[in-house]
């Protein structure tokens, strides 16, 4: 489906961009645009690669304008753009809302201006009950998302999105941490050692948005089923293949963590459909007209169904997760 075709990824220099660059840019893909801010990663990116397929855009999600130029003869889109880190958020959630929020509509809406084929949004698990600004914002990002997939069909754009947890080894992520507190001879700073994240690599990360642009409809947004593991468990394996020696320090909860993710809720596991292993979530297309629905109510039992979080999905113990971290290329990469 993307022989000779244009992509276009937003906050592209990013771990996902590279992951993206890694799995397409020797296929017949036609030509890939990164899309960002960041000129000193653009230039990093463009020395690494040198491939004339290879397109880059300065600009910002922000500025709608800016979009416009990356976004002609575009074909699919993979919106990657986002602010991520939770405490940064907690303390600038205006800036969160700007990024998440308003940049992903003026991508959406530039993308409905010019006729693009799909659109991916990258969302997270930490946008499911969320308690912090950056799961606020991812939030609100899939409403928005899925409320304009209600037109989009008409102009021949199908619009949708995924989530996903802990990407392992992606810049900004734990891993890379624990691994340079381990090179600088630091104890491993753990917040809760009973604190679960779902594990998932980069790759998982690209195949599942490729899923997505195979089977979307419009407003669906896609899981993948992913194991999980305890933070304590995580630093243990990592000391395991780098420094027996090294030591654990419990420093407690950061603003806004919760004691496990969730990837998809009660209410959507309710119509919810199994693909092995992924999970398909139809968007809400209910109208404005409320009174049926609230003088019927729904027939389907919530209280039959259990959210799919980091708590009761496959739980990886320390060998498990060795194994698992050592067919990294990161991981392997710090070995040598």
């Amino acid at each position: 489906m993307f022989k000779d075709k244009i992509i276009l990824i937003t906050g592209g220099t990013g771990s996902f961009g590279n992951a993206v660059l890694d799995r397409f840019l020797h296929t017949e893909v036609k030509e890939i645009r990164i899309f960002s801010r960041d000129e000193l990663k653009q230039h990093e990116m463009r020395n690494k690669y040198k491939n004339d397929k290879i397109k880059f855009y300065i600009g910002d999600v922000r500025d709608e304008k800016s979009i416009n130029d990356a976004m002609v003869d575009v074909d699919f889109v993979f919106h990657a753009a986002a602010l991520k880190q939770v405490p940064s958020c907690e303390f600038y959630p205006m800036e969160a809302v700007k990024t998440n929020i308003i940049g992903t509509e003026n991508v959406l809406n530039v993308s409905l201006e010019m006729g693009v084929k799909k659109v991916v949004v990258l969302s997270t698990d930490k946008a499911v009950y969320p308690i912090n600004a950056m799961g606020l914002t991812k939030a609100l990002m899939e409403k928005v998302m899925i409320a304009k997939s209600r037109c989009s069909n008409s102009k021949g754009t199908i619009l949708c999105g995924i989530r996903y947890g802990n990407v392992m080894a992606s810049r900004g992520s734990v891993i890379p941490l624990f691994i340079e507190q381990i090179k600088k001879k630091q104890p491993l700073t753990i917040t809760d050692p009973q604190m679960t994240r779902f594990l998932m690599s980069l790759d998982e990360a690209v195949e599942l948005v490729v899923h997505a642009f195979k089977h979307a409809h419009p407003g669906d947004i896609f899981v993948k089923k992913s194991p999980a593991s305890t933070i304590k468990d995580l630093a243990q394996a990592i000391i395991e293949i780098f420094d027996p020696k090294a030591k654990i320090k419990i420093i407690g909860t950061r603003h806004g963590e919760k004691l496990y993710e969730t990837l998809v809720t009660r209410e959507e596991m309710v119509k919810a459909e199994d693909m092995e292993g992924y999970f398909r979530i139809p968007a809400d297309n209910r109208d404005l007209n409320y009174d049926k629905y609230f003088v019927e109510g729904e027939k389907k039992l919530l209280t039959l169904k259990e959210e799919y979080n980091s708590d009761n999905t496959t739980r990886l113990n320390v060998e498990q997760i060795k194994k698992l971290l050592l067919s990294l290329n990161y991981v392997k990469q710090e070995l040598k």
